[in-house]
């Protein structure tokens, strides 16, 4: 028997946390498929953050007072519980950052200025995010060091026996995106981080994609990094995540210097904080991190194995129908092997001006090269559109979709 939306998620109880969802658009209710940009917010997290400002509103580690104590503890529960949620040890591994590419860009300047140098490898892939291809090659040109890429196949899936060619003594750093943001490839980071690990080099996993979507544990993946976003995972904006194993972050400078990251100060020299506060200079994302934790907990209550499973459907769906489209290209794995999107081109259309249209039926989809351009550039398209569902999307949003390119198609015919 066909598994249906409402065996895996009560979605129509799940959209009323999400007043934004009932906005229109000349007469037509908004359809929101653009969530691998970013998901919607529910009133929990919202209630959060205002319940912060109006009621616990002070800096942290700064001062005696009882709103400072309050705020304190919250916000350093905030890491306990972010850390759990991803497998950490502790909130020794957690760092909060404004979101995946900063925390990219702190083991790139942390640990990549210090540690790499001419005659030494970074490997990545060819569907890296821009967070971690540019991060990484400017690393590599200030450093010497090589930048080497593996490889993607014409199913988009990662040539994993050119991997284990190109991952070698010589390597330091491999930076791996756990799900392209482009295909919905699901890419087997463990496979990987353990090839790393036999060329003693480090993985850093990019989890922006994943961890929104399914359950993820660090210690399993054994990744020495990993990195995600808040606002993809129905929690705010300008709230990131760096992991590293905390062995590896103690032997790190700190990326930015300031107060808070600081144990004592003298006119000749300074000490740093203990983990993770020294890789936090300055008032830090606190009513952020706070509600972080609030979307860690909503998520939890659904259930990740049931987000994952929820998604999944809607993609392979979504691609099923997609299908019917005589001329359209889909981006990426089969339908049933891919995470929570699809990528495509309606025959000669440009997918810019398959977004315009869609937007005239109230439908939000992302149109550009998705911070993949050189990815693009291989498959010698200059854009594609991309649907991306959450928990909140249904079957009957996704043939909203298809209405939308049918007419699409009838426009530019």
């Amino acid at each position: 028997m066909a598994t249906t939306e409402s065996d895996i998620l009560d979605v129509e109880r799940i959209r009323e946390d999400f007043p934004i969802l009932q906005r229109e658009f000349g007469g037509e209710q908004l359809v929101y498929l653009d969530n691998a940009a970013t998901s919607q917010t529910p009133d929990q997290v919202v209630d959060t953050i205002a319940h912060y400002y109006r009621h616990t509103n002070a800096n942290v580690h700064r001062g005696l007072h009882q709103l400072s104590q309050e705020a304190s503890i919250a916000y350093e529960e905030a890491h306990d519980r972010v850390a759990d949620f991803i497998g950490a040890e502790g909130r020794e591994e957690i760092v909060f950052t404004k979101n995946t590419t900063e925390s990219m860009n702190t083991v790139a300047y942390a640990w990549g200025l210090a540690e790499l140098g001419p005659g030494d490898e970074i490997v990545l892939t060819e569907m890296e995010h821009h967070a971690a291809l540019v991060t990484w090659q400017q690393i590599a040109k200030k450093t010497g060091a090589e930048v080497k890429f593996v490889p993607v196949d014409d199913e988009g899936y990662l040539d994993m026996d050119a991997a284990r060619e190109l991952i070698t003594d010589d390597t330091e750093m491999v930076s791996v995106v756990h799900v392209s943001n482009t295909l919905g490839t699901i890419n087997p980071v463990s496979e990987i981080a353990d090839i790393a690990h036999d060329h003693d080099a480090l993985c850093f996993v990019d989890g922006a994609q994943s961890v929104p979507h399914m359950p993820v544990d660090v210690q399993d993946i054994d990744a020495d990094f990993f990195a995600f976003s808040g606002h993809k995972m129905c929690g705010p904006t300008g709230i990131g995540v760096l992991y590293g194993k905390e062995h590896l972050l103690e032997e790190m400078q700190p990326y930015l210097y300031g107060g808070m990251m600081i144990s004592k100060v003298t006119f000749e020299d300074s000490t740093w904080h203990e983990l993770p506060w020294k890789f936090e200079a300055g008032t830090p994302v606190i009513s952020q991190g706070i509600a972080l934790a609030e979307a860690c907990d909503y998520l939890d209550d659904i259930g990740m194995e049931n987000v994952q499973a929820h998604g999944e459907r809607l993609a392979e769906y979504a691609y099923d129908r997609l299908s019917e489209f005589e001329g359209i290209q889909i981006l990426g794995p089969p339908g049933d092997d891919r995470s929570a999107l699809v990528s495509f081109n309606l025959g000669s259309v440009h997918a810019h001006d398959t977004s315009e249209i869609l937007n005239e039926f109230a439908v939000a989809v992302r149109a550009g090269d998705h911070c993949t351009q050189p990815l693009h550039d291989k498959l010698g398209i200059p854009a594609s559109a991309r649907a991306s569902f959450y928990i909140y999307n249904t079957e009957a949003e996704v043939d909203k979709l298809v209405e939308a390119l049918e007419a699409t198609e009838e426009l530019f015919a």
